[in-house]
């Protein structure tokens, strides 16, 4: 995959934050069988709490990081993950503020991508970087720790990587944008289990991040130039291996050696991948109500 190397970072959309540094590692209060539920204000994140719990310790940087106030360009991008990230922010909000309204008959609100080190403050609570990427309801940003996609995603869990699959987090993280702007975030009653409000609304944002991918190539910047000029299927494939790689299924292999679906959150591997590539398939809101769904 390759940005146009003409096309221009749009700033406005980006936050980049020094965050608190090192420090200890705060779990956050998801709750168990009996205990109290996971309200709007909580962090809807994309790795599951048991990779938050074995994987809190991981060295930061790499990863050809570079400070936001040097990504101007598509060049820039392809050139840094960092840069890659504002520019794929960019890309999904591009895409939605046209798709929303056609599909919905609504206006989209544009919001900010965070991005930080160490941690940083939240309406969501404490950002921390053992956390990885997550939107916050309250405050209406999505937040990133700049070192996830060599620590986390390539490394601990194992994903081939490459610049695609950083858009698929960054757009799954935008899907839950657009849930809460339809009010589905709100409707979330049950947070653990196979067929669970969470895990149904992990596999939408999935959805919507395949909606993205599907028209991703027709994105532009905010004069009209493409933002993506190359896609190829290897890309395509590297963004199914991410999803595959933040299934319940596969982190609860990976960290303790056995699968337990009652405190599944976000749904299988198989069921990811199903998901995104059924956004990608169809390229609609309707096709990724998995919600009402009878079948995830």
């Amino acid at each position: 995959m390759r940005f146009n190397p003409r096309a221009s970072i749009d700033q406005s959309q980006i936050e980049t934050r020094s965050g608190g540094g090192g420090g200890g590692f705060s779990r956050l209060p998801i709750p168990t069988g009996g205990g109290g539920r996971i309200g709007l204000g909580t962090i809807v994140l994309i790795i599951v709490v048991v990779v938050v719990q074995q994987l809190a310790s991981h060295s930061g940087g790499g990863g050809g990081q570079q400070a936001a106030d040097s990504c101007h360009t598509g060049a820039d991008a392809n050139a840094s993950e960092t840069c890659a990230v504002d520019l794929f922010t960019n890309s999904v909000q591009d895409f939605w503020s046209r798709a929303y309204p056609d599909q919905t008959g609504k206006s989209y609100d544009e919001i900010r991508t965070v991005e930080f080190q160490g941690s940083t403050g939240s309406a969501c609570g404490t950002a921390q970087e053992a956390m990885g990427p997550f939107y916050c309801p309250n405050d209406k940003r999505v937040y990133l720790d700049t070192s996830f996609f060599d620590d986390m995603l390539t490394g601990q869990l194992g994903a081939q990587g490459g610049p695609f699959s950083i858009g698929y987090v960054i757009a799954h993280e935008y899907g839950h944008h657009i849930e809460d702007q339809l009010g589905l975030l709100a409707r979330m009653r049950t947070h653990q289990g196979a067929t669970s409000d969470s895990v149904r609304i992990e596999l939408m944002a999935d959805c919507l991040a395949g909606v993205w991918a599907k028209g991703a190539q027709q994105t532009q910047d905010a004069h009209g130039q493409p933002i993506i000029s190359e896609l190829t299927q290897d890309d395509v494939a590297r963004a199914v291996d991410a999803a595959q790689a933040v299934g319940d299924d596969r982190i609860q292999k990976r960290t303790s050696g056995h699968v337990d679906t009652d405190t599944f959150t976000h749904g299988t591997a198989a069921q990811r991948v199903r998901w995104f590539e059924t956004g990608m398939r169809v390229g609609t809101i309707r096709a990724c109500d998995t919600l009402s769904a009878s079948h995830l």
